[in-house]
């Protein structure tokens, strides 16, 4: 039977994640009151909107659940710990028992779980045996589960689309291992959050396992054919067939945004075909899924927009400190650093909004200009245009830089213009905490091919030195305001 759509009263968890971000905000968007579960709450402020709120809790903490509940008729659980550096079947069990526990002393009329899309098969990668034994301990609760299993998702920001697109972008000619060509159902981002979104009005007692996927049957080798021929790129595919896993995601680690422990376990989860079976979605649901095509598409459209709206690194557990050459999330490289100050965020953000121009960039100024001589020597903008001597705004240049975003006290991004192999931004978020401010300070690169690796990874030892005593220059003089 179809769903009967009502207004909802809702709990999130995973909404720091890539697909819990996007169904964070169709649930808004939508009008439901909803209540997200959050480790690090900080995380989802700059993303809700008014009824929205968080609560403080993390599902392997049974003691935080306490109350997660209250008032709630649905619940999505889409907490997994795949970019963990750990046992991450372990904290998966662990983690569905405890809201399973919790979930059984709660009014919940439904939980909703995402799982991924396995076949009959024996031998399953220990992600996707994972990911069917959370759906399992979930049902333990008694409350009624709707279990969507879904194979590739394609959209700007996931996992997958980032695998193909940085393949597809850095290597005319590939060699590809077996894996490549095993066959998969890939569902876009937009079907994805309209199934989950369905799922609380759909109409059906008891718990149901239900199979997802789009209009098209097709392989990772596919996928990449189809993301040249929409940018214009001939690109080369040889089949090797003595690439192993272990080999394969050490390889994928230099050439993707795939860092070797998060690319072993998702070759591992496609040694099978991950194909629909049973077709009751399409009975159940007023859903038409979109072909690989218009979904490549739609992710090509968003990757740049706010820097994909969710990423699969957003995920808490996908990265750890900066090492040496920063951290590369999705095709983008980052360098991210963070500082506490004892002031409000108004007095925190006065050295930020004065960046620039005759102000300087608070760190190695000689350096700064000689980077702008470097560029006008090459025909870019240089450092002539300084910075306005009024309020920022959207759109004003501050030497080679533009300003992208400016909400003041808590967010500035700058966009730079002067000649790089690649684009690169500047960043700076103020949040409050306790007894103070956080500082992030974000630069951002999203390198043009070998070119662009070659630049970044060739001049950060003296950008790691400049980013550093810029931040620490803006807390001092944060603290002396």
């Amino acid at each position: 039977m179809k769903e009967r759509e009502k207004h909802h009263r809702v709990l999130v968890t995973g909404a720091t994640g890539y697909v819990g971000g996007r169904l964070l905000t169709a649930l808004q968007i939508a009008g439901h009151e909803v209540r997200c579960l959050a480790r690090r709450p900080d995380y989802l402020m700059p993303r809700i909107k008014p009824p929205t709120t968080i609560l403080t809790g993390d599902v392997l903490n049974a003691a935080s659940l306490t109350g997660a509940f209250e008032g709630c008729d649905t619940a999505f659980y889409l907490v997994h710990s795949m970019g963990s550096a750990g046992s991450f079947e372990e904290q998966d069990r662990l983690g569905a028992t405890n809201f399973a526990n919790a979930a059984k002393h709660s009014s919940l009329e439904r939980i909703i779980y995402l799982g991924g899309l396995a076949g009959d098969e024996g031998g399953l990668s220990p992600h996707l045996r994972s990911r069917l034994e959370v759906g399992e301990i979930l049902r333990t609760s008694g409350i009624p589960v709707i279990e969507l299993r879904a194979s590739i998702v394609i959209g700007s920001g996931s996992l997958s689309f980032e695998l193909v697109r940085s393949l597809a972008e850095h290597l005319p000619v590939m060699l590809v291992p077996r894996w490549v060509s095993v066959l998969a159902q890939p569902i876009g981002i937009e079907d994805l959050i309209r199934y989950l979104t369905a799922s609380m009005d759909l109409h059906a007692p008891g718990s149901l396992v239900i199979e997802i996927g789009g209009a098209d049957v097709v392989s990772y080798r596919d996928l990449i054919i189809e993301y040249a021929k929409q940018r214009g790129l001939r690109r080369f595919l040889i089949p090797v067939p003595v690439l192993t896993p272990g080999l394969s995601s050490l390889w994928l680690g230099l050439v993707t945004p795939l860092y070797a422990r998060i690319g072993r376990k998702l070759i591992d989860s496609i040694r099978h075909p991950t194909v629909v079976r049973d077709h009751s979605a399409l009975k159940l649901f007023d859903i038409k899924p979109s072909g690989v095509p218009a979904a490549m598409a739609a992710a090509l459209r968003n990757e740049d927009r706010e820097f994909a709206e969710t990423r699969w690194s957003g995920a808490l557990s996908s990265a750890g400190p900066v090492p040496y050459g920063g951290v590369r999330l999705g095709s983008r490289i980052f360098d991210s650093r963070e500082i506490t100050v004892s002031v409000p965020p108004e007095n925190a953000f006065k050295p930020i909004r004065m960046l620039g121009g005759k102000n300087g960039w608070y760190a190695y100024d000689f350096l700064w200009r000689l980077r702008g001589v470097m560029d006008l020597a090459v025909g870019g903008v240089g450092m002539r245009r300084g910075r306005p001597d009024r309020e920022l705004r959207v759109g004003d240049p501050i030497d080679f830089w533009r300003v992208e975003v400016y909400d003041p006290p808590f967010h500035l991004r700058l966009s730079a213009e002067m000649k790089v192999p690649g684009t690169a931004w500047l960043e700076y978020e103020v949040k409050p905490v306790d007894r103070g401010s956080s500082i992030t300070q974000t630069a951002i690169f999203y390198p043009a091919g070998l070119a662009g690796l070659a630049y970044w990874y060739g001049i950060y030892p003296v950008h790691a030195v400049i980013f550093r005593e810029m931040i620490k220059t803006i807390a001092q003089r944060a603290e002396r305001s």
